[in-house]
């Protein structure tokens, strides 16, 4: 059985999106012949919300847990001076200091190994003193576990995979571009593989790396998860739709609020938000227009608590990425109901696009720039609503269905291949391949 050693900063219990793909490898890579050994950080739950990303952790000491699945090494974090400034006072208090000593870390993190992130670097290293791997992942971001596992590998002569969750500097929001484009050369040049979510990320990321073998792994949903929650069926009492995730810029919430809350007036509607990552702005869009009546925000929970809440639902609201999928439409089709995607051709959305969207797409290329709709269409899960005045025609037809049968229906297929499960054996060939 091949050993890979995983290091991973989003890992449960922490509530992130981004920990449920290494947590998925660590689950399911034995099955494949592959042993994971998951280096993470302390996480707690204390805040429920971001300040439980700063938050120290509770041992000072390195946690190793041996289970039947693989081995996760728990390493200790202590929170630098600007995050235990925002953990005592806030955020209003100590904004420069905060923003200095923030800056400084994320410039010298690079060069050096320091900052919050380094208690990974310094668990591997301690695993590796004792203990032999064939391969080392690094999923980001954080991207500075790159430079952990670049320096791992070179000190060890040991092969190393850099997945890629996200672009790093294909991203043209990010305002360290030249600074971390020099970075992200150094630190992939000794990598023997990349690995990404679709075929358009390897090609916003080719863009300042390439390497001769890319895999592409996209992210999915948890089986187990969702057998376990199959036998939840949807309320009945009112038409329920929810949200789940990231609410980015370019998406648009405010536009599809507003044609929500007009259509909800005199009906048994609401709109529930769940998790979302701008809790006060919603709440204070809601709270101007006072539709506290049918539009709710709930904060942050773990995935198997989060679809429980889901399959109450009768519907979930998706809003475009374009070329990007997400990971919250998985969650969707795991959950079998019905999925709105908004929209597909919207001028309020375009102008929005043309500001905020991070990454460009030209015809001419090969592979789509609308994954959620391909998705979509090829699950038969939902329906692609094109602008405003179609979402009233779709939430009038979907209301009067769920007043005549008490639910709305959902008959999607083909969502099988869209297992993470299916995902972590694509992951195990690769490990296969270069170790």
């Amino acid at each position: 059985m091949k050993r890979l050693l995983i290091l991973a900063y989003d890992f449960p219990p922490y509530v992130s999106v981004g920990g449920l793909r290494p947590y998925a490898w660590y689950k399911y890579l034995k099955e494949f012949g592959v042993y994971p050994i998951v280096v993470t950080r302390q996480w707690g739950n204390k805040y429920g919300s971001e300040l439980d990303y700063i938050a120290p952790s509770e041992s000072t000491e390195t946690i190793v847990e041996e289970t039947e699945c693989g081995t996760i090494i728990r390493t200790p974090y202590k929170p630098n001076l600007a995050n235990r400034l925002m953990l005592k006072y806030g955020k209003k208090r100590f904004s420069l200091v905060r923003k200095a000593v923030s800056a400084f870390y994320e410039f010298a993190q690079y060069p050096f190994f320091v900052g919050p992130k380094s208690c990974l670097y310094r668990g591997a290293v301690k695993y590796l003193k004792n203990n032999n791997v064939d391969a080392i992942l690094a999923t980001g971001e954080p991207f500075v576990l790159f430079k952990y596992s670049s320096a791992l590998s070179r000190k060890h002569n040991i092969p190393w995979i850099a997945d890629y969750r996200d672009p790093w500097t294909g991203n043209k929001n990010r305002a360290d571009l030249p600074f971390a484009r020099f970075w992200e050369r150094k630190f992939t040049k000794n990598a023997t593989a990349l690995v990404t979510v679709s075929n358009f990320l390897k090609k916003i990321i080719n863009q300042n790396i390439c390497l001769p073998t890319t895999y592409i792994i996209p992210n999915g949903y948890n089986p187990d998860a969702a057998s376990s929650i199959s036998h939840i069926t949807q309320e009945s009492d009112k038409m329920r739709i929810a949200f789940a995730g990231t609410i980015y810029n370019w998406h648009p919430h405010k536009g599809v609020l507003s044609v929500f809350a007009e259509f909800a007036k005199g009906r048994k509607i609401e709109l529930n938000f769940f998790g979302i990552n701008k809790p006060e702005d919603i709440s204070q869009i809601i709270a101007e227009n006072h539709w506290e009546e049918f539009v709710h925000v709930y904060p942050r929970m773990k995935n198997n608590e989060l679809l429980q809440q889901l399959c109450q639902h009768n519907a979930m609201l998706l809003f475009n990425d374009y070329s990007i999928i997400g990971t919250k439409i998985y969650d969707y089709l795991a959950i079998k109901r019905k999925i709105l995607l908004c929209y597909r051709n919207d001028a309020e959305s375009e102008v929005l696009k043309r500001q905020y969207y991070p990454y460009s797409h030209s015809n001419d290329e090969p592979f789509s720039s609308h994954l959620q709709e391909d998705c979509l269409k090829h699950t038969q899960a939902g329906i692609i609503v094109e602008d405003a005045a179609h979402l009233r025609l779709v939430l009038t037809e979907l209301y009067n269905e769920f007043t005549a049968t008490g639910c709305v229906s959902c008959n999607s297929q083909n969502i099988e291949q869209y297992s993470r499960k299916y995902g972590t054996k694509l992951l195990a060939e690769a490990v296969y391949d270069i170790a």
